[in-house]
């Protein structure tokens, strides 16, 4: 039997941080380019994407932006780009999916529900903001809902999915998402293989805990059987610990400043400190690391010459 592969994604910037919180969080499409780059070449074979404000850093899901630093990603590498579908809470699905109907990328992201969620309990830690807009934007997820109806699904999947042949990183925030998923699945809507994200340790999602874990990967186990690939991703420090217990019990792996801004205590100064590191753990467990063809294969992707960028 050949050896398990196991994936490496990366999440470089995503939405959730802020640039008071580290100054090593890329913001501009330089340095998403750049970090997205080393990423990959440290070792992630898919890239996880959202864009910034070059001015200012805030989340944006205006399309020019994206094409500052997608082109360059793709002639530097071979790895998967994976264009987020979830931009930001106070964002509107039209604008969440301007980039990637216009891009058509092998993989998107798919909030698999709308949900509460809740980032404003960093704004309890003091800090100096550099924008004004950093804290309104946290203090705003305390009575925002991040909204995707069955019917908001049921779009992304025929615009995005049957339209443009992108498949997805199914981001399940809770157990009712597996079911959420399935029911998907059912009507015809999904086929596998399957690629679940198992989020924890959002305020609004499940917790981020081994249990947790566990939990959902049996659920998982009991509605797709043996059709699916899982990977998980844990915020802040809770992310090098599950990610460990996901390798272990056959999954794939998520890391990423999007994710957490560290690399053990101290902030992280790259996302490829984060692939490294992941990566010395894989190998510290005999496992080996998918590389962006096997990737491919693995989860059925159209290749990245069949983009729009």
């Amino acid at each position: 039997m050949a050896p398990r592969k196991v994936i490496i994604t990366c999440a470089v910037t995503g939405s959730v941080h802020t640039p008071s919180m580290s100054p090593y969080l890329p913001v501009t499409p330089d340095q998403i380019a750049t970090d997205a780059i080393a990423a990959a070449e440290a070792g992630a074979s898919i890239l996880h994407l959202h864009a910034r404000d070059p001015r200012d850093g805030r989340p944006t899901a205006d399309p020019d932006v994206y094409m500052q630093f997608l082109p360059r990603i793709k002639q530097a590498t071979d790895a998967v780009i994976n264009i987020t579908t979830g931009g930001s809470s106070l964002m509107t699905l039209d604008q969440r999916l301007a980039a990637p109907l216009r891009t058509e990328p092998e993989m998107c992201s798919l909030n698999m529900g709308s949900m509460n969620f809740a980032l404003f309990p960093m704004l309890d830690k003091p800090r100096e903001w550099q924008h004004e807009w950093e804290p309104k934007l946290l203090e705003a997820t305390r009575d925002t809902i991040f909204k995707n109806t069955f019917a908001d699904m049921e779009g992304v999947l025929e615009r995005l999915g049957k339209g443009c042949g992108t498949r997805f990183e199914f981001e399940c925030y809770d157990v009712g998402h597996l079911y959420s998923l399935a029911h998907f699945r059912d009507r015809g809507l999904v086929s596998g293989p399957l690629f679940i994200q198992f989020v924890l340790g959002i305020l609004g999602g499940i917790g981020a805990d081994p249990d947790n874990l566990v939990h959902m990967k049996r659920i998982a186990d009991k509605l797709f059987g043996d059709s699916y690939q899982f990977s998980v991703l844990a915020a802040g420090r809770n992310q090098m610990p599950l990610i460990s217990i996901a390798a272990a019990m056959g999954g794939n792996v998520r890391v990423g400043l999007e994710d957490s801004l560290y690399d053990g205590r101290q902030l992280a100064k790259s996302n490829a400190g984060q692939v490294r590191r992941i990566r010395g753990i894989l190998d510290g467990l005999s496992l080996e690391v998918a590389t962006p063809a096997e990737a491919r294969d693995m989860l059925a992707l159209k290749g990245g010459d069949r983009v729009a960028f």
